[in-house]
């Protein structure tokens, strides 16, 4: 009986060696993006200011997937770094690639704020805030030394040329404004008074950090675009990630005036709410300006025949974080054209987000994302 086993065993066993898992070692920083770009459906969504019959259990649900998809990724990343150190060192020196690790910042953030905006629903209250505030912790820190290290890297390490500015360079420097709309959102959990306040100005200052980086860089990029032609088709849609410091600290202004009455003296608190308006409005218009040419320069790729890659993530957070804008502005104007606005862009980041997630593990499974870069 032994004898007539050993063959199908001997069988399956052969046939288990010899099947190959997917190879981690080009499983780069960028698949961090899918967790952004996840987690801001979920906190758009809650934060729309129409009321949609099943919307608010929709956002938990992507809430829940956008942090299942933090830990796999964190620890594929992981995997990464042990089996696969001279790769992962050679990305963290490759000026399209280092950019990336901003995503981790903000992977980290993103997930941390739809932890307390939608999460708490779930794990309650108390553990939402500690959650949160753990997530704005570690992701505050990655991001300000990312904004740091990776710009630093790019300057010794490599000669970058003009013609070779891309979106992506905007990516280590947005973190810091990712942290400046979380940072309000735990404020009123402090103790009143110096607490409160330290958070508060924090907040506002890596607000600065971000917007004064992104003014630098963002002239850059449009000069590229002038002087040397579109983007190579398969990084088109990285126009958009422009987007991101626009929206984000329309965002974070919306949220510091939304904190700012518990935190500082009452008239300091007006002057933080009158500024959400007199700089968001603006700020967002030009965001809408740039969503229209960037979309015209898709739609072009696309009739050229734009492939698909992660750069397709671009269509994602970055469109999130003009609805978060928007819905920040409709609050403290009262405005129902800003109402709508949000929820058109939402309609729009859901859509993106769908076809991009399914084509994402399509091209997961069938291993043409993790297949090596094609040699030109």
């Amino acid at each position: 009986m032994v004898t007539a086993v050993q063959p199908r065993t001997h069988t399956i066993a052969t046939a288990l060696t010899t099947v190959r898992l997917p190879s981690i070692r080009h499983f780069g920083p960028n698949w961090y993006a899918t967790v952004m770009g996840t987690a801001i459906v979920a906190t758009a969504g809650a934060g729309l200011p129409v009321d949609v019959p099943g919307l608010r259990t929709a956002s938990i649900a992507v809430w829940a997937l956008s942090a299942a998809m933090l830990a796999v990724v964190l620890t594929a990343r992981a995997a990464h770094w042990v089996h696969h150190r001279d790769q992962a060192r050679d990305h963290l020196v490759d000026p399209a690639i280092a950019p990336f690790y901003g995503c981790l910042a903000m992977a980290l953030l993103a997930v941390g704020t739809g932890t307390l905006t939608v999460g708490q629903d779930v794990i309650g209250r108390r553990a939402a805030v500690a959650t949160a505030a753990v997530l704005f912790g570690a992701g505050t820190l990655i991001g300000l030394a990312v904004a740091v290290v990776v710009p630093y890297l790019m300057v010794v390490r490599r000669r970058v040329g003009p013609a070779t500015a891309s979106p992506v360079w905007l990516l280590p420097v947005v973190p810091p404004m990712v942290s400046a709309s979380l940072g309000p959102l735990l404020v009123p959990h402090l103790p009143a008074g110096q607490w409160r306040e330290a958070l508060l100005l924090a907040s506002y200052a890596m607000f600065g950090i971000s917007l004064l980086a992104t003014l630098i860089i963002l002239p850059v990029i449009f000069s590229r675009l002038i002087h040397h032609g579109t983007l190579p088709l398969a990084l088109t849609p990285s126009l958009l990630l422009v987007l991101g410091p626009l929206g984000q600290s329309t965002t974070a202004v919306n949220k510091l005036a939304d904190a700012a009455p518990g935190a500082i003296d009452a008239q300091h608190a007006q002057g933080f709410g009158a500024f959400a308006v007199i700089y968001g409005v603006p700020v967002l218009g030009f965001a809408l300006l740039w969503l229209v040419l960037a979309t015209a320069m898709v739609v072009r790729a696309a009739r050229k025949g734009m492939p698909f890659t992660m750069s397709w993530w671009a269509f994602t957070f970055p469109v999130g974080t003009c609805v978060t804008g928007a819905e920040g502005l409709a609050h403290h104007t009262g405005l129902v054209a800003l109402e709508w606005l949000a929820v058109c862009l939402y309609v729009l980041l859901v859509t993106a987000w769908a076809v991009t997630g399914f084509r994402t593990l399509c091209g997961l499974f069938g291993g043409a994302l993790l297949a090596p870069p094609r040699q030109t």
